[in-house]
């Protein structure tokens, strides 16, 4: 039975063929927004180092340990049919691992931000929200349904199932610093019939609980996600908090020192890294990249055999009242690795500046690129601006996919008088 939007059909199986998982596989593989991953930032620049990982090379193990999720899970629920006829298959699970971060635009986060200011009352931007958009529309598998994937793929990819309008408070002011700007974790308002056709078979009861907000803080936020999405999102999350934690420790941007203050001082006595404390600090910061690699697998490793799926109790739907979680304790280990990572070098001083001056780069492209369309858009992208009901989406499409070093390059063209011939090929 077909399940992608080009057959119109409105069911879920209880599981998408291989067959089905391996197109819509296959189909990101091959997709031009996926390759753009090569030279799209993960944490640090691209070009600072051939070793750290890129957008690309991030989602790959993501795909891995996803895959590695779903094989623990079939072997720890084999005897439970409520649970293991749900799991996944190895292709679905690649596919929606390696299809999450394809909608990030250039410059990570800082990127981010730039385009949501941008588009703030047009729709909103957020990387998540782009990912949907590539899939379901833009992708060039179809001229109508992008990349045409199944109902399962895109709902496994829809992290936030809300709409930006629903979940963002801002309105712009002259007073408002451009970090006021971070996205609301959401999709953006030209995907509502996305969204809706990827809850089609629902319940409403479902639909409204799966499409509830919670508020805390003062922000909106979406509360749910599905099955799929949940064992995706663990998968992110470890190669988050230890194959980062791998790329600073390579090229010398943490210390031991900081290591001890930050992790083992944080960390509970049953935390495997405190039951084998010389073990890992020894492995992590002996300078050999074998040792550390040794310790950094059986990192991954932990973490994956931990996953425990639970019921929630509250869906009708198992591809939504199930999730895939850790046990409280593990789950607090992974997280001061990701809080280490985060404060150690996310927030440090050199990849702020390349991430604010990459910012820079997108907010002046987006506005000179909007003020001069005519002259400035390539001419399929201009066809597309003429004929868009929201003419602001085509510029952040056209921005959101430019690598890192297209951007960067198109930006001196424009800005730089020393640099640009008719004769550059971007």
């Amino acid at each position: 039975m077909h399940q992608r939007r080009s057959g119109k059909t409105t069911t879920f199986n209880a599981a998408t063929p291989d067959s089905d998982a391996q197109r819509d596989r296959a189909r990101i593989i091959h997709s031009s927004a996926f390759r753009r991953l090569q030279a799209k930032t993960q944490v640090l620049g691209v070009g600072e180092s051939d070793f750290y990982r890129t957008r690309l090379t991030h989602s790959m193990e993501v795909a891995q340990i996803g895959s590695g999720i779903c094989e623990k899970l079939k072997q720890k629920y084999a005897e439970n049919d409520s649970i293991s006829t749900h799991i996944p298959s190895y292709f679905q699970i690649e596919a929606i691992c390696l299809a999450h971060d394809i909608g990030h635009p250039p410059f990570g986060h800082g990127g981010e931000v730039a385009l949501n200011y941008h588009m703030h009352s047009s729709g909103g931007f957020e990387g998540n929200g782009q990912t949907l958009r590539i899939i379901s529309k833009l992708g060039e598998y179809s001229d109508h349904d992008g990349l045409d994937l199944t109902r399962r793929t895109l709902l496994g990819v829809l992290k936030y199932p809300v709409l930006h309008s629903e979940v963002s408070t801002r309105s712009l002011s002259d007073e408002d610093h451009l970090s006021a700007f971070k996205p609301p974790k959401s999709i953006h308002d030209d995907e509502q019939d996305v969204l809706d056709w990827i809850l089609e078979p629902l319940t409403p009861k479902d639909k409204a609980t799966f499409r509830s907000t919670k508020t805390k803080e003062g922000k909106t936020k979406a509360q749910y996600k599905a099955f799929d999405t949940s064992i995706m999102e663990l998968a992110d999350d470890i190669s988050y908090g230890v194959h980062d934690l791998e790329d600073s420790l390579a090229l010398n941007l943490v210390t031991e020192k900081q290591w001890r203050e930050d992790v083992l001082a944080v960390l509970d006595d049953n935390s495997v890294i405190m039951q084998k404390e010389r073990f890992y600090t020894e492995a992590l910061f002996s300078g050999q990249s074998r040792a550390r690699k040794h310790a950094i697998s059986k990192l991954v490793g932990h973490f994956v055999e931990a996953i425990e799926v639970t019921e929630q109790n509250l869906f009708e739907s198992p591809w939504l009242d199930l999730q895939a979680q850790l046990p409280e304790h593990i789950e607090h280990t992974l997280q001061v690795l990701k809080d280490f990572v985060f404060k150690h070098v996310i927030r440090s001083s050199s990849v702020q500046v390349l991430e604010y001056k990459g910012q820079m780069m997108i907010m002046k492209l987006f506005q000179v690129l909007s003020e001069n369309p005519e002259q400035l858009l390539p001419g399929s992208t201009l066809q597309k601006y003429k004929n868009a009901e929201n003419p602001k989406r085509v510029i952040c499409d056209y921005i959101s996919g430019m690598t890192d070093n297209y951007a960067t390059k198109l930006y001196s063209k424009l800005f730089s008088p020393d640099t640009g011939s008719v004769f550059d090929k971007i």
